[in-house]
């Protein structure tokens, strides 16, 4: 019987017949017996399925494995249909919700009676072992939507049927391996057995569909990994996280708390308090130095000014509101209104522009209770906002300003690395795609010409402009947004803004929104992270202590103290009646950087003991030459101690 031939292109341009009907599984094997080992699904004529479809025409192909990460995503979504497998098997009430993979792992949502716990992840991580041996296949087909919703109303499963009563296609794709059946378009793996290493890692409240008015669900979080190698470093990698939680750190170094009375509204602690004003102290210099302009705006401003701004339509499920006189004010959730606000108090010339303003503001935003996070996602924070306002010809020049300005805040000073993303325009933007054009190309130019890599981040701009977003990466490679450079051509035609030009005449200015920290409150939750809670001598809330051997020193424990003090330095006394030894131990779980300790040697010598939290004994010094260390090393922002030789006066 003859078998009509089609026409297969590869990746490198290779062309080679198969027989109509093919399976790229038989492709792959057809190449090398290790391509179909580490195979998981194919790109056809660029649109991914599974291993097992046939290929019907003449196509380009490309076999995905589990080393690229399409394929590691295929891998974790398929780990979590079988998750889902595992909890229908134990738990048969339970009801589907939805499973997808994300960066790093999978969930999966169920509605079931009562909360899953530790012990139940167990078990149901031992089922889904089972389900690996089983090596079930997985299988697809596309019924009608009319039937897929009285096939799963069948089952039971509630919102399945409505996911089903909102799709518009007429076709749906439906899975199964073993027991199993769910709604989804898959590619998935060719069968459980491929799974091999994964690892159930806790549970959390999730609303359906994100909707505080709608069933609370219990999502299960897991991770999966081609190689068990690399499951073994990401769990390593998950204690070091937790190690390093500031969450963790803020209560054991007396940092910050999040009390009951105000969910996502942190409290400083005095030690906390010492970093936010180092930070502080360090925004305020560099903005000075760089011809910034310090202004301070109201928290509450009237609505008719966010509905002229455009934060009505865009962003009012965001922000809270409140009602003065009888008439209705919103407490605000960005700081930009209120500078435009300051620009329009007087004529501007265009002598005067660029006008750079800048504003540690409060801000709050409505975020919803599960999303809450120590101090990376409150509910009220302090942005180092500023906004310039320039003229146009001046928008490359101040782009590249903001840049350099960035850059050295988080490599110079915090030996931050951070990768850079364009921002275009979003779904619900304001004004003409000319603008959007015109503001984003201004962007791409000025990024490429610091010969900085970035990446395009399709309708993720502001609803006002495109933006430069600035992600920075810590010591465990996570990435935070931080940072953002946001160029705006209609801020100032909504709220009329002018200068006169050198022809005498009005023209309308530019601005940039731009913030560094981010949010401020984010940016030390970061940093504590970073530095494990062992901060720089300049951030440290103590920078020394001084420990008497008994309480016969604690005069000259004194002394060296004060003058240590002369110099504005952090430093306190251990006088409690303890042992040296656990002096020292309590100031290192206290990640205090230096130790003085202080007898009859040191007080007869006019010297300290110095030990460092890292580097441990660093010996005996004179108090003036402890002096200079510590002011030098506050000075410099060194992140690293000092070498004891370098300090000089």
């Amino acid at each position: 019987m003859w078998i009509m031939a089609i026409k297969i292109t590869f990746p490198d341009g290779s062309v080679k017949e198969y027989p109509r009907g093919v399976t790229a599984a038989k492709v792959a094997e057809d190449i090398s017996s290790r391509l179909a080992k580490n195979a998981v699904a194919a790109r056809v004529s660029g649109v991914l399925q599974d291993l097992e479809d046939e290929i019907q025409e003449d196509s380009s192909l490309e076999i995905i494995t589990v080393d690229q990460p399409e394929g590691l995503e295929i891998l974790r979504h398929s780990a979590a249909h079988i998750m889902a497998e595992a909890v229908k098997r134990l738990y048969p009430q339970a009801k589907l919700a939805i499973g997808p993979a994300i960066e790093n792992g999978f969930y999966y949502d169920f509605d079931v009676p009562e909360a899953f716990s530790p012990e139940d992840l167990g078990r149901i991580e031992a089922e889904m072992h089972k389900i690996v041996q089983e090596n079930q296949e997985f299988t697809h087909w596309e019924v009608d939507r009319e039937t897929a919703i009285k096939e799963f109303a069948a089952m039971g499963e509630d919102y399945k049927v409505e996911l089903l009563q909102e799709m518009e296609d007429d076709q749906v794709s439906i899975y199964k391996q073993g027991e199993l059946v769910d709604l989804c378009r898959g590619p998935h793996l060719p069968s459980t057995g491929k799974l091999k290493a994964f690892k159930l890692l806790n549970v959390a409240g999730a609303y359906w569909r994100g909707d505080s008015n709608r069933p609370m669900l219990q999502r299960i979080y897991g991770t999966a990994f081609a190689k068990q190698k690399d499951l073994d470093e990401h769990l390593r990698r998950l204690e070091e996280a937790a190690r390093r939680d500031h969450r963790r750190l803020g209560r054991e170094l007396d940092l910050f708390s999040i009390q009951e009375e105000g969910p996502g509204f942190p409290f400083l602690h005095p030690n906390g308090m010492v970093i936010w004003r180092s930070l502080e102290d360090f925004w305020r210099k560099e903005h000075r130095r760089r011809g910034y302009q310090e202004v301070k705006t109201p928290i509450i401003l009237s609505e008719s000014l966010w509905q002229r701004s455009g934060h009505w339509d865009h962003y009012r499920e965001n922000m809270y509101f409140t009602e003065i006189d009888e008439r209705p004010y919103a407490i605000k959730p960005m700081n930009c209104p209120g500078s435009i606000l300051l620009y329009k108090r007087r004529l501007q010339s265009y002598r005067d522009l660029p006008l750079r303003y800048c504003e540690l503001g409060l801000v709050h935003r409505h975020e919803l209770s599960g999303t809450l996070h120590g101090l990376m996602r409150v509910r009220c924070f302090h942005q180092d906002d500023a906004h310039i306002f320039m003229l146009p010809s001046q928008i490359q020049e101040e782009i590249t300003g903001v840049i350099d300005f960035i850059d050295y805040v988080y490599r110079d000073v915090f030996g931050l690395n951070y990768r850079v993303e364009l921002s275009t325009k979003p779904e619900d933007a304001m004004g003409p795609d000319e603008i959007w054009e015109t503001a984003t190309e201004a962007l791409r130019k000025a990024v490429e010409a610091k010969d900085i890599p970035y990446e395009v981040n399709e309708g993720d701009g502001a609803f006002y402009g495109p933006k430069l977003d600035f992600h920075l990466e810590d010591c465990l490679g996570r990435t935070w947004q931080c940072g953002t450079i946001q160029l705006d051509f209609l801020m100032p035609e909504r709220f009329d803004l002018t200068y006169i030009g050198e022809d005498g005449k009005e023209h309308r200015p530019v601005m940039i929104h731009r913030v560094i920290f981010g949010a401020l409150e984010r940016f030390i939750g970061i940093l504590i992270e970073e530095f494990a809670g062992a901060f720089p001598v300049w951030l440290a809330p103590v920078q020394a202590r001084v420990i008497p051997v008994g309480e016969r020193y604690l005069d000259y424990a004194d002394q060296v103290r004060r003058q240590l003090m002369e110099d504005d330095l952090r430093v306190e006394i251990d006088a409690r009646d303890e042992k040296v030894g656990y002096k020292i131990r309590s100031a290192q779980l206290e990640k205090i950087p230096y130790m003085l300790i202080v007898g009859e040697k040191e007080a007869e010598a006019g010297t300290v003991s110095v030990r460092h939290r890292q580097a441990g004994d660093l010996g005996s010094m004179p108090v003036e030459e402890f002096r200079k260390l510590l002011r030098q090393e506050a000075a410099s922002m060194a992140l690293q101690p000092l070498d004891i030789s370098s300090v000089v006066d």
